[in-house]
């Protein structure tokens, strides 16, 4: 208990951990959750370059207009000048109509219809992309259409010809589409998960550099395991506490999707944030140095984004790749989100990932004895 109300006395003395527990989480998670509100970025702006200017052409323009992915905001004279706007930043692609449009397609000499999409900004420009080529084969099957039913074949029976089967499609999981129901909680709880591992480094290696690790170990009866589980626990409550009011900002007033047991994802998180304390423990027992333990920590927890597989699959990284997502306590946690808040399958299945999270505090408990030299003879290194 002395341990405990010395770290509380630290946390309230010491802006930097209202500042990394508290303030930082709760801003990235407002930042995320606002920016990802509209689930998926519709009304891309797009260019449109009509040399035809015939009725058929301005049909096409206006069926792209009507789509929910491009917005013609600008209209262009040539294609350099749809490229400037391109490099300009004011459309994120542009759509062709060449001369003779029309009377090409009606006399069946196969026009062309050209599209470029602005895939540096990879999201806006593949839903660019994606509007252009269903417009495009949407116009080619039309035009198909109109000359079947010219040459006396019946309106239903070219409707076939052009499209024998019907579709019947069912997304899983995430039926919206929606970017902000896949990729917010992730982004959100691993920003949760960084500042857990930044902050537990951060307050250990403190101890190391101000000299008042024997104090700590004094305090704690000269008991390691009472002393880092004494110093870190009143974090512990902070981060839980700070995650649940994340998790209740996206589940309860944002009404993210919860198709499971809303108690397995609260025990996931509870799970993941003291595997996230744990890592931080592991980095300072193989590194107890202050300025060098932070930045591994740092740099691990920001890759996690990279390779933690949430928008780039595990299965299609390179092997060597690949396998460091699993070390990471934010992998198992995104793999417990999408079992039991967007697919809703039963625990059992989840089993492992659970057991995943446990493992860091094992390892951590594990390599423990590796604190004992620091802990009691504190060397700080600048």
């Amino acid at each position: 208990m002395s341990v405990i109300k010395r770290e509380i006395k630290i946390l309230s003395s010491r802006p930097a951990y209202l500042m990394g527990l508290v303030v930082i989480p709760v801003a990235l998670a407002l930042f995320f959750i606002t920016i990802l509100s509209p689930g998926l970025p519709l009304k891309v702006p797009a260019g449109i370059v009509d040399m035809d200017n015939t009725p058929m052409s301005r049909e096409i323009s206006r069926n792209l207009s009507a789509t929910e992915l491009v917005d013609f905001t600008r209209s262009y004279n040539s294609f350099n000048e749809a490229m400037a706007g391109v490099q300009r930043g004011e459309v994120m692609g542009f759509f062709i109509i060449p001369d003779h449009f029309e009377r090409d397609a009606v006399s069946g000499r196969g026009p062309a219809l050209s599209f470029y999409s602005n895939l540096t900004f990879y999201v806006p420009g593949s839903l660019v992309f994606k509007g252009f080529k269903t417009m495009s084969v949407t116009t080619s099957g039309k035009i198909v259409r109109t000359d079947l039913v010219g040459k006396g074949i019946s309106a239903d029976l070219a409707g076939v010809a052009l499209k024998p089967l019907a579709l019947d499609i069912h997304p899983l999981g995430n039926p919206w589409i929606s970017y902000a129901y896949y990729l917010g909680p992730s982004f959100i709880i691993g920003c949760i998960g960084l500042m857990a591992v930044i902050m537990t480094i951060f307050s250990l290696t403190q101890e190391i550099k101000r000299g008042t690790s024997p104090q700590l170990y004094a305090a704690a009866g000269r008991r390691l395991g009472v002393a880092i589980l004494g110093k870190l626990l009143p974090q512990t409550v902070i981060l839980f506490v700070v995650a649940l009011f994340c998790h209740s900002l996206m589940f309860h007033w944002n009404h993210y999707p919860m198709n499971g047991n809303e108690g397995n994802m609260i025990l996931g998180l509870f799970l993941f944030v003291v595997a996230s304390q744990s890592f931080g423990v592991i980095i300072v027992s193989v590194i107890p140095n202050p300025r060098l333990a932070l930045s591994v920590g740092s740099l691990v927890s920001i890759l996690t984004f990279s390779i933690a597989a949430f928008s780039f699959p595990v299965e299609a990284m390179y092997g060597a790749i690949g396998i460091f997502s699993y070390i990471l306590p934010v992998r198992y946690f995104f793999l417990i989100y999408l079992d039991q808040a967007l697919n809703g399958i039963p625990l059992y299945f989840s089993r492992f990932w659970y057991v995943g999270l446990l493992c860091f505090p094992v390892v951590a408990v594990l390599l423990s004895p590796l604190n004992r030299r620091w802990m009691r003879h504190p060397v700080y290194v600048p």
